[in-house]
């Protein structure tokens, strides 16, 4: 055959190939670097592919957690990305590097956006080399996110700098069998990585090495989460300390006098709520800032729906309010929650209503999160407290009914079925006429699962954050009333009452009804805790580490 008609024929195929394939510009595969276990350390690039992408194969069971934060991804969910287990065979064993790649190079013939997440970076310490390399000639398209590794990420969460102006060389290790520790004798700052079953060997060696028996080392097990644990000691005593702390993989191990500096430099495992398993029982689609924030303050939440909100049972109120509101019968409409917002616009957008519906009509928000809320329609509140969040606070600042200044005399107050009615009274006495409707019902959920149900009652929970009264009465109806040691944390005088009636004694009450406000209170109040420790030489302990009976439950 002549080079041109090999040519032809070439060129023919790969005419053929490209009409077969989905035209989708974006497809072939991304090696995603996940990080070493925080997923606030994924890269802008990393996010961006994992919400487009149409395939993701994990190789980690903490992937799967991950996706459930960023895309909401459920197992067995029928909408959203197809998840593939790249981890391991359908046997259940794991798979080598020459599976994986296989798994890949499949998924990628599709011709669809696959995204393969690894743990910490792709060409660190991981197989992205191996399957790039089979995808290169699979003759497909793709691109590495390089991701944050655990080598210098875990050590920097622990406090422990790897380089400083008096070290400034380190050296990484693999720890295995046929590592001559001699050529690290000089070597000022190790990083060990697979280290924690032979790390009384290793220190022998170092010690053998030159090393002296004092150098203080450092493990950090399941760093940058908020399960890390760090313990500190010598070469001489790292074996013993990691046994009684019962360090187990994964976990990085630091040598050297860089060690010395965590003392003054940790700043994650400090945190206020480090390691506080916290209860959040709210509706879930409320929960999620809530949680980010105990995050922040190094908690791990747990969220447990107590409410589920429903529409009304009698829609007709809602429709005629809503139109009384198209023709101008109102003067005020008053939010009084975020699902009051959420209920009013789901109606609108029912009726093919926007904003502009509005035109001429004064608006009131109970609060600052429901006037958000109001601004992410497009809308602004004409009256917010001035002081106290609230409905008292409402009523304090709302103006009395002028028939010379006010055209119309009535008010539309959309809320929840199990309001009380001190607004529409207030508002009442002030001249204002209400049209009082059902905007939504608030139901109790579901059960919780039994561990869950477990911890509560048996004290494993370190606090639980109430946001309503409801949540108080919902939570103690569906899962039993919370352990005397866990913290009581509540978001108002209201939901306080509420708890004291179940029993239950409030350790932390928010200045202001706020979530924010709320999750900052626990926290000064664990920060203040710990300190209180540190200060009388104690170590510091989580609130589910010290059972005290009888402490929070007031006597019958």
């Amino acid at each position: 055959m002549t080079r041109a008609k090999t040519a032809q024929t070439a060129a023919s195929k790969a005419a053929a190939a490209a009409n077969s394939a989905p035209t989708s510009r974006a497809a072939g595969v991304a090696f995603v670097g996940t990080g070493p276990g925080d997923p606030e350390l994924l890269t802008v690039r990393a996010l961006r592919l994992i919400e487009e992408a149409d395939v993701l194969i994990t190789e980690a069971p903490e992937h799967l957690d991950l996706l459930a934060r960023l895309r909401g991804w459920t197992e067995g969910a029928e909408e959203g990305p197809e998840v593939i287990d790249g981890g391991f065979g359908e046997d259940g064993q794991p798979l080598t590097h020459a599976a994986r790649a296989k798994v890949v190079v499949k998924q990628a013939k599709r011709g669809l956006r696959v995204v393969r997440l690894l743990s910490g970076d792709p060409f660190i310490y991981a197989s992205g080399p191996e399957e790039a390399q089979a995808v290169a000639k699979a003759g497909i398209a793709f691109e590495v996110v390089p991701g944050v590794s655990s080598v210098g990420a875990v050590p920097a969460y622990a406090g422990i700098p790897l380089t400083t102006k008096d070290h400034r060389e380190f050296a990484v290790v693999t720890c295995g069998d046929r590592v001559d520790w001699s050529r690290y004798a000089a070597t000022p700052t190790l990083v060990l990585l697979s280290a924690v079953g032979q790390i009384g060997e290793i220190a022998k060696d170092l010690i053998a090495a030159g090393r002296p028996a004092t150098t203080p080392v450092a493990m950090t097990m399941v760093g940058t989460t908020t399960e890390q644990q760090t313990v500190t000691s010598t070469l001489e005593r790292i074996a013993a300390d990691a046994r009684a702390a019962r360090i187990a993989p994964p976990a990085i191990a630091v040598v050297g006098q860089v060690v010395d500096l965590r003392s003054a430099l940790s700043w994650f495992e400090t945190k206020p709520l480090f390691g506080w398993r916290v209860l959040v029982p709210r509706t879930k689609e409320q929960s999620a800032s809530l949680s980010d924030r105990l995050r922040h303050f190094g908690a791990v939440p747990d969220e447990v729906p107590t409410i589920s909100v429903e529409p009304p049972r009698n829609p007709q109120q809602m429709d005629k309010a809503v139109r009384g509101l198209v023709e101008g019968r109102y003067e005020w409409i008053a939010f009084t929650s975020v699902n009051a917002v959420k209920a009013v616009r789901e109606k609108f957008e029912e009726y093919g209503l926007d904003a502009r519906a509005f035109s001429g009509l004064k608006i009131a928000a109970v609060g600052d999160k429901t006037a958000q809320a109001i601004a992410a329609w497009g809308l602004r509140a004409d009256l917010v407290p001035s002081g106290e969040q609230s409905a008292a606070g409402l009523l304090e600042d709302w103006p009395e009914y002028d028939e010379q200044l006010d055209p119309i005399n009535r008010v539309f107050l959309p809320r929840a079925d199990i309001a009380t009615e001190n607004l529409v009274a207030g508002l009442i006495d002030l001249g204002w006429e209400c049209d009082d409707v059902t905007a939504y019902r608030t139901v109790r959920a579901a059960p919780p699962p039994a561990p869950t149900r477990d911890a509560i009652k048996t004290g494993k929970f370190d606090a639980v954050v109430f946001t309503s009264s409801s949540t108080v009465r919902n939570l103690v109806g569906i899962a039993g009333k919370p352990h005397p040691s866990t913290v009581i944390a509540v978001i108002g005088p209201a939901t306080a009452k509420t708890a004291e009636e179940h029993g239950l004694r409030v350790d932390v009450m928010a200045s202001k009804p706020d979530v924010d406000v709320l999750v900052d209170a626990l926290a000064d109040f664990g920060a203040a805790r710990r300190q209180a420790m540190v200060e009388a030489g104690e170590p510091v302990t989580k609130p589910s580490d010290r059972k005290t009976s009888g402490r929070r439950r007031k006597a019958e």
